[in-house]
């Protein structure tokens, strides 16, 4: 039995520390150093290129490094008979909380405007409005936006959830389908994105979505750049019916220097780092469906490919 790991950056040697303490008699290997295709049952990966996982002939389970698994299900030749599992945290990741609840704040206290005036030199109080006045949604109640939306609303504020299928969350009010988006954004003041990106998903905030905010509200995308239709953002924005937004991703990265949203003064650019991967954290979910496949354990945390997350 051997890994094949293909962590984000340079944390390799992290990994391998982490797992060996876990799974002592597991061969890993870095990707690109493959070695024997052969050897390889196991796939710990935040990307790939297409084609490298179907080329492993003894394949029998695939592990998503990061939260979304867009990357791999982009790959056509994604094979389909072997297992697809999250390493996420169950109960969330508080780097992501703590990012969340921070630009919620910036829009909540109206830091946008306040900076805006700083650069004008104006001395120009605005009105004030309590955490229990303000209402924010939260699009995407997964094992990331569900821990965010409980964050925010032990803060105080007024959470919304929009998801998928209807279900129910203590303390906060939960939208759910196509059907219930509409009356979703019509009361979400502050918006908070954290949804995958599927067919469904993609190109979500557009044109259509802003024009049923509140006139004012503020977007905070947290999720992916291919939530977001960039051009219908800047219109938005330019014509008043959003005042500001917070990206923390987008669809080229690193954002290109001729992108209009660097110089937008609305716009607050982040160059996604919403949360650290921590393999001391994420390790132990690796780790814990490895040692499930080798007992024949149901595995945890499995990857629907058709709903896409």
């Amino acid at each position: 039995m051997a890994l094949l790991l293909a962590p984000v950056g340079s944390a390799g040697a992290q990994w391998l520390r982490y797992i060996a303490a876990e799974v002592p008699d597991l061969e890993v290997r870095i990707w690109p150093e493959v070695g024997d295709k052969a050897d390889i049952d196991i796939a710990a990966v935040s990307h790939l290129p297409h084609g490298v996982l179907a080329s492993l002939p003894n394949l029998r389970l695939i592990i998503s490094l990061t939260a979304c698994a867009e990357a791999l299900l982009s790959d056509p030749a994604l094979p389909r008979n072997v297992p697809l599992v999250r390493s996420s945290e169950p109960g969330g990741d508080p780097m992501m909380n703590e990012t969340a609840l921070m630009h919620v704040l910036r829009h909540h206290r109206l830091m946008h405007e306040y900076l805006l005036s700083q650069q004008r030199r104006e001395w120009k109080p605005l009105a004030r409005v309590r955490a229990e006045e303000r209402r924010v949604g939260v699009m995407g109640l997964g094992m990331i936006g569900l821990p965010c939306a409980q964050a925010l609303a032990r803060h105080g504020f007024q959470v919304a959830g929009w998801a998928r299928r209807p279900r129910t969350v203590e303390g906060i009010e939960v939208y759910h389908g196509r059907a219930q988006l509409p009356a979703f954004l019509a009361r979400s003041e502050i918006v908070v994105n954290l949804l995958p990106v599927t067919r469904e998903t993609e190109n979500i905030l557009c044109r259509e979505t802003f024009d049923l905010l509140p006139k004012g509200a503020a977007l905070v995308n947290l999720a992916r750049g291919q939530h977001v239709v960039d051009a219908d953002l800047i219109a938005a924005l330019d014509s008043g019916r959003l005042a500001a937004a917070t990206l923390d991703a987008f669809r080229v990265e690193p954002l290109p220097k001729e992108s209009p949203l660097w110089a937008h003064p609305r716009i607050t650019i982040m160059p996604h780092v919403a949360r650290r991967l921590d393999p001391a954290t994420i390790a132990h979910r690796v780790c814990e469906n490895i040692l499930r496949l080798r007992r024949g354990e149901p595995l945890l945390y499995p990857i629907d490919r058709d709903a896409g997350y």
